[in-house]
């Protein structure tokens, strides 16, 4: 060419070139290209538009979407888009493999994308050199991209804490390039600090843990913008960042990286990488950290979310479940809560203990209905009402029935579209006699271990639970926990996880006490593990992240008293009321009786204890005016044992034997106690008697009722007969 001449004109020299030039506009779904593009796409070589679908038809699928994924990326980091991409004619054979690279563009008033490019055909892509670094989207460098980003993306997306987001990161292995060090920059006011970082020493990191966002700083520049930094050399760095130059050099890199980490549109900091070989950032590299990027940007504001939901949690049931404070003396308590999954963990269980007049304290658990925020809110206020009435120096049922009107005043208001109601068992303790005081309100009854590892549930008279009517009446039951005997109230959650009912619940449960042998610390730890795993939160402790549902667990032990008990006789010992408008609870004494005899050597005698017991408190509902109170116990001396059950009642009329005719629908009573018992009586105690008998115990056999040594008497309770 002469000098002087005009120069040719683009498209002439790029047909030279054997490159053609398109253009597309995704508002129009329309692809323009030159004689040379459309000879390149297996179309006669004129200038032609194509539609989105004409063009997508000539192109390999996978291609297509490859194309797709790198213009929204270049868009992003306002870098080129270079994509290699083959070209299939009418069978479905490659034709061929070019090139294509443009600079893409995003018109945010039409919501499209506007890119105007290059074609050019290029060779087959061969084996990756060894040791090499592929720097193509097509073939070995994609498939490994493609499964490094899919490994990445699912190890982030399991981390759930700031900390295990960074190790995730720091452990990232890139197709072909990876970094040596790694930098997680965060945004507090007008200072960039540093959240994390891998590869450095922390004496290295001083300088860099909080600087002022308008320091000319790539990645304080990141944050200003929102758009990426490569710097591809250490001269590249010191010419664009001559002021925070020194503070990188000591590092001995060749190239960085400093990405923006954005949710939402927000950038919320910046991801340093930085390598020690020179990196060239094409648009695959770019890519490639593009899109770690926007993960671990994704799985910081996770893990950053769930941290602040959890510390709330933990402040609100710090605030709501009470501290045991100092032990009382005689006794010991323990105490576990979990709270269900979800949102912030936090639901309707609660327990707390009360200090009472007399050095009396109270135990109480309950659970408001459902597993959210208004549970947890109402819970609150429930157990301040509690709290004040029992202080106030209200009997057990007085004070559940003040909170049943409580509750049912808040929850039934005419606002209120969603009435709650609540559970609750009442414990009024004294350490001192192991006197026990309970009121109970819908919820489960409470657990009794005794000394020797049986356990029993102990059917306690109960009400409506708590807001459903404010006028209900809440019966107390009186007991005395004995030296030695674990007392265990816990919500259903503890019983029925798993898929297990109340029944079965409870037998898993009595499985884990009969079997536990430690101190009661312990003992919690090993109830809570036992249905749910791990512990998730002592009073102290730290939440899990998921239950089934919301868990409460009070234990209290009476001590055994300072001194020698291997001389003293072991007992095992049931207390049980039954009143006259109470006459199902005779098959409640019955079970009790034979669950207190569960290892009992012979069965026979087992079945006659228990038809025994049945008589004598028939006896007293029917042939009295009064209630019985039933006492059994099992009584080990000197290696043997024998079981003792003593029924009480106020009457004064001793009974006496008669003899019935074959007809007579009562008058056995006595004659079954003389024949089953190995001894018996009546005891006459001023205001009332006692009718007992004693069985002593035998291994295994089955026969004939043993004749009984009875010494006088008749059926109990005053009765004429039992």
């Amino acid at each position: 060419m002469r000098t002087g001449e005009p120069l040719p004109a683009v498209g002439d020299v790029l047909a030279a070139l054997a490159t053609g030039l398109w253009h597309w506009d995704t508002a129009d779904k329309l692809v323009t290209v030159d004689a040379e593009a459309a000879r390149l796409l297996g179309l006669r070589a004129a200038p032609t538009t194509l539609t989105e679908a004409q063009t997508r038809a000539r192109l390999h699928p996978a291609d297509w979407n490859e194309i797709t994924a790198v213009v929204q990326l270049a868009v992003a980091g306002s870098t080129l888009a270079e994509v290699r991409v083959r070209i299939m004619d009418e069978r479905g054979t490659v034709l061929r493999v070019v090139r294509s690279r443009s600079k893409p563009s995003y018109d945010a008033e039409r919501h499209a994308y506007v890119l105007t490019g290059t074609l050019q055909e290029v060779a087959e892509p061969g084996p990756e050199p060894a040791g090499g670094r592929a720097t193509t989207v097509t073939g070995p460098w994609r498939r490994s991209r493609e499964a490094f980003l899919l490994d990445a993306g699912r190890a982030l997306a399991e981390a759930r804490s700031t900390a295990e987001v960074l190790r995730v990161a720091a452990g990232l292995s890139m197709p072909g390039f990876s970094p040596d060090g790694l930098v997680v920059f965060g945004v507090e006011g007008d200072r960039l600090t540093m959240i994390g970082h891998h590869g450095h020493q922390p004496d290295e990191m001083g300088p860099f843990t909080n600087m002022p966002l308008a320091m000319e700083y790539p990645a304080a520049e990141v944050v200003r913008t929102g758009r990426a930094v490569y710097l591809s050399s250490p001269e590249e760095y010191k010419d664009r960042y001559p002021v925070t130059w020194p503070l990188a050099r000591p590092f001995g890199r060749s190239s960085w990286a400093f990405l923006p980490l954005t949710v939402g549109g927000r950038t919320m900091g910046a991801w340093m990488a930085g390598f020690a070989y020179p990196v060239a950032f094409t648009p695959d590299e770019r890519a490639v950290l593009t899109t770690v990027a926007r993960m671990l940007a994704q799985a910081l504001s996770r893990a950053t979310t769930a941290e602040s939901e959890r510390e709330l949690t933990e402040g609100l049931q710090r605030s709501m479940l009470p501290s045991l404070g100092p032990q009382v003396p005689g006794v010991r308590i323990a105490a576990r809560y979990i709270p269900t999954g979800g949102g912030l963990q936090v639901g309707g269980d609660w327990y707390d203990v009360i200090p009472l007049p007399a050095d009396r304290f109270a135990l109480v658990i309950g659970d408001v209905q459902g597993h959210d925020v208004r549970a947890a809110g109402l819970m609150g206020q429930l157990r301040i009402a509690l709290r004040a009435y029992a202080s106030e120096g209200h009997r057990p049922d007085a004070v559940l029935s003040r909170a049943s009107r409580f509750l049912h005043g808040i929850t039934h208001d005419e606002e209120m579209s969603d009435p709650r109601f609540a559970t609750c068992l009442y414990v009024a303790v004294d350490p001192v006699t192991g006197r026990l005081e309970i009121a109970r309100a819908g919820h489960p009854d409470p657990v009794i271990r005794m000394a020797d590892g049986t356990v029993m549930l102990r059917p306690t008279a109960g009400g409506l639970p708590l807001g459903i009517d404010p006028d209900a009446d809440y019966p107390t039951t009186r007991f005395v926990l004995q030296p030695g005997e674990t007392l265990m109230l816990c919500t259903d959650g503890l019983i029925e996880t798993g898929g297990h009912d109340l029944d079965s619940g409870w037998q898993r449960l009595r499985a884990i006490l009969e079997d536990h042998d430690g101190d009661l610390e312990s003992l919690a730890d090993v109830l809570v593990q036992g249905v749910h795993g791990p512990s998730s939160h002592h009073t102290t402790g730290p939440l899990a992240d998921r239950r089934e549902d919301d868990i409460a667990l009070l234990l209290l032990r009476r001590a055994v008293p300072g001194h020698d008990t291997a001389e003293r006789p072991r007992v095992r010992r049931m207390l049980l009321s039954v009143g006259q408008d109470e006459p199902e609870r005779i098959a409640e004494a019955r079970r009790y009786v034979r669950d207190l005899l569960h290892d009992w050597g012979s069965p026979d005698q087992v079945d006659s204890a228990e038809l025994l017991v049945s008589e004598m408190l028939t006896n007293v509902l029917v042939h009295t005016d009064a209630d019985a109170l039933l006492l059994s116990e099992v009584i080990e001396e000197s290696g043997r044992r024998r079981l003792r059950v003593d029924v009480f009642d106020s009457g004064d009329d001793l009974p006496h034997k008669r003899r019935p005719g074959e007809l007579a629908s009562s008058g056995r009573g006595l004659l079954l106690i003389g024949i089953l018992a190995d001894t018996w009586g009546v005891d006459p105690r001023g205001e009332g008697k006692s009718i007992w008998f004693e069985l002593y115990e035998r291994s295994g056999e089955r026969g004939g009722p043993k004749p009984g040594g009875g010494s006088g008497g008749g059926a109990s309770d005053g009765v004429e007969d039992a």
